[in-house]
């Protein structure tokens, strides 16, 4: 990827279209933001692809994902928790296994372990 500066931060061009990054939320995405979006929606990705692999009928997942900073080391990213709510049929006995799955294949969660600490939960809705 190759990142332009302009006035407000940085952009790149995809085939899905320009991405704004900036400091300033009014002029992009902030970085922090796309550092829990790929971890959040990697795990979530895994997730279905387990779900499809398992043949188990999921209507839906809604995942929220919420960022501790630490103010003091700037503002470094010191957890993230991810709650997964799950709509689907016959999961209950599935589901810690398929959260350990999920963790263990995500290549963000693997790639941060370590530095950032990563909270999964589910809810079946």
């Amino acid at each position: 990827m190759l990142f332009s500066m302009t006035e407000q931060g940085f952009s790149t061009t995809t085939g899905f279209g320009t991405l704004q990054v900036s400091s300033d939320d009014q002029y992009g995405f902030r970085p922090y933001q796309l550092m829990v979006a790929s971890i959040a929606v990697c795990s979530g990705t895994v997730m279905t692809k387990i779900f499809k692999k398992k043949r188990l009928n999921v209507a839906d997942i809604q995942i929220e994902a919420k960022a501790t900073r630490n103010p003091k080391i700037a503002d470094r990213i010191e957890t993230i928790d991810i709650h997964f709510k799950i709509k689907g049929e016959h999961l209950e006995d599935k589901m810690d296994k398929i959260m350990a799955l999920t963790r263990k294949n995500c290549s963000m969660v693997q790639s941060v372990l370590g530095s950032i600490k990563v909270n999964e939960t589910y809810e079946l809705v």
